[in-house]
């Protein structure tokens, strides 16, 4: 331990800390703007300075490691003196119209302001015109840039995908894509992970909220909303609930509330995503075992930024991706098929919202390949945050909703879809229900959690052996399935590069496309304390799937009702509306040439 004095008092502090650090172990209050606890650790803004006795200058305590004996002041005139000046510095060429700013009292850099004291600013710098660059995932407003740089720490160093850099020198420094082209013309997977560390208005989601309130509007529309699992452990945090908490029923109320027509899951389609991608595997391993042709590993394809990573990344390895849209676009599908028919209305009538913990959902639902009959399946996409704000103007009081239920047949689901929401998730519930049918006896693992790919690590893997298999499924007999999960863009790389090598020794991988999975996915609540969210949010849909009566998806009774009018999982209508292909991309991004998906820098 290291023996300190801070503002004249003794403390100990963890070897090899940084003084920040130091400080916040002992309850020590240091302002801070661009530093983020184990993500970001950059010394740009230089707000955290202190005052170190001995040195010249003032320190950046994020940077700076502390060492035995050290006295410092945190709060001294000259340290106060100094933040205020470097946060008039900071704002001397940020665009100030806070009133008109998606974070107006959700901003970082405001909420510090106030904190220094700073009730004026001093300073009119040139700032750069450098305008507003989106796409229909995410928008960059440039003007209020501060170049703190977390999203290029979080876009090279956590995600690995490196297309946010900073650009140029000095006063024209600008954060971005390379030879400033627009984010939609590159190879980004938009994962969105940069929108959540963004500290102002500089990053965010492109608004969708308008497309749906005009929808429900609308008295000739039937609007369906369907969130997906994730969303009942983040939209709580909106408004001001601990992380993770369970909000599943509050969630159902809002909804209710601002006028959707059905109140659906997502869960549900989770559980149809078993049935279609363990049928899949099973066939891919059959023909692998009896001469066919198969091409193993087969990869989950629920996390649209992970595919749109593979395409540009991997393109000549796509078919090891499962054919299965992801859960929330097959609903679409079944709902603008299947309940269309069932309630026999022209499904050219039906809006279908999906509210995702994701950036990426937004870019999926225009693309080509996931429309049927001419129609999209999903019409628009809101984030767990688009949500809660949408709640907000709407005047609904979430924290005293009762709890209520989503609407039948198309809303319930069984405790595997509540953990497709995590890392790990998504091959446990198939592993469920594969096992189950391939031998009749439920995994051998307690409580149902496959231990060995439970938890947040970046690879995770683990080995289920087949025995005793029933007669249909004899060829599996004594085969030990090697499975593999990987949340991040980083741990997806890492794996591709076996497959591609031929050095895979997996038969089934999970990839989700933001580290942890969806529960810190891009379009979920910001938070300070981004490992207690993503570990109580992991936590919290645990517990969700735990207090099911049913926990394995092809238990769903609804589900299993919907086989017998559908027909068989990848079977002819499956197969037409539930599954898709990929498109090999490269370094040209080819959904930038459809006018309606990306909005030029302007």
């Amino acid at each position: 331990m290291i023996n300190l004095t801070i503002n004249g008092k003794q403390y100990q502090a963890p070897d090899e800390s940084t003084i920040l650090q130091a400080c916040q172990h002992n309850g020590v209050h240091v302002p801070t703007l661009c530093y983020q606890e184990g993500i970001h650790q950059f010394g740009a803004c230089r707000i955290c300075v202190v005052e170190v006795e001995g040195a010249k200058t003032l320190q950046a305590s994020c940077m700076v490691p502390a060492r035995d004996g050290m006295v410092i002041k945190t709060n001294s005139k000259r340290v106060q003196s100094a933040r205020k000046v470097l946060y008039e510095l900071l704002v001397s060429d940020h665009n100030q119209d806070c009133l008109a700013c998606v974070r107006n009292q959700d901003c970082e850099l405001q909420a510090l302001g106030k904190e220094l004291g700073v009730t004026q600013a001093r300073f009119a710098g040139e700032a750069l015109d450098n305008g507003i660059d989106a796409c229909v995932s995410f928008t960059r407003d440039l003007s209020k840039c501060i170049l703190c740089r977390r999203c290029v720490t979080v876009c090279n160093q956590i995600q690995g995908t490196g297309i946010l850099n900073a650009q140029n020198r000095g006063f024209k420094t600008v954060i971005g894509p390379a030879m400033d082209l627009p984010i939609g013309g590159v190879n980004c997977a938009v994962c969105g992970q940069c929108t959540v560390v963004c500290p102002v208005g500089c990053l965010h989601e492109t608004d969708s909220t308008q497309a749906v309130w005009d929808a429900l509007d609308n008295p000739e529309l039937r609007v369906v909303v369907q969130p997906a699992p994730a969303v009942r452990v983040g939209i709580g945090e909106e408004f001001g609930l601990p992380y993770g908490t369970r909000s599943t029923g509050k969630l159902a109320a809002s909804l209710r509330r601002l006028g959707f027509d059905d109140i659906f899951d997502t869960n549900w389609a989770a559980d149809l995503t078993i049935l279609e991608e363990g049928t899949e595997f099973l066939h891919r391993v059959k023909a692998a075992l009896t001469g066919g042709e198969a091409v193993l590993p087969m990869i989950t394809s629920c996390s649209p930024g992970w595919i749109k990573y593979a395409e540009h990344h991997f393109p000549g390895e796509l078919d090891h991706l499962s054919t299965c849209k992801s859960p929330h676009m097959m609903f679409g599908a079944v709902i603008k098929k299947y309940y269309a028919e069932k309630l026999g209305i022209d499904p050219k009538k039906i809006f279908v919202v999906s509210v995702m913990p994701c950036t990426a959902k937004k870019l999926e639902i225009v693309r080509p390949e996931m429309t049927n009959d001419g129609l999209r399946n999903v019409d628009a996409v809101l984030t767990v945050r688009e949500l809660g704000n949408m709640i907000k103007q709407a005047g609904i009081d979430f924290i005293n909703l009762p709890d209520e239920e989503f609407d039948n047949p198309l809303g319930y689901s069984t405790g595997a879809a509540d953990i497709f929401g995590l890392t790990g998730g998504v091959m446990e519930a198939a592993l469920r229900t594969v096992y189950e049918l391939v031998t009749g006896r439920e995994l051998p693992f307690p409580d149902l959690h496959v231990a060995p790919i439970v938890g947040l690590n970046q690879i995770k893997e683990g080995t289920i052996k087949i025995e005793n298999a029933l007669p249909e499924y004899k060829f599996l007999e004594g085969v030990e399935v090697k499975v593999a999960v990987t949340s991040g863009l980083k741990g997806a790389n890492i794996l591709m590069k076996q497959i591609a090598e031929g050095k895979s020794p997996y038969h089934f991988i999970e990839v989700m496309g933001c580290p942890g999975g969806c529960i810190t996915g891009g379009g979920q609540p910001r938070t300070a304390n981004v490992a207690e969210a993503r570990k109580m949010r992991l936590q919290h849909l645990y517990e969700e799937d735990e207090n099911k009566p049913l926990r394995k998806s092809h238990e769903n009774p609804h589900l299993m009702a919907f086989y017998k009018e559908w027909g068989e999982p990848c079977g002819h209508e499956s197969h037409e509306y539930l599954h898709t292909h990929y498109v090999p991309r490269g370094n040209y991004n080819e959904l930038n040439d459809q006018s309606d998906v990306f909005i030029v820098k302007k």
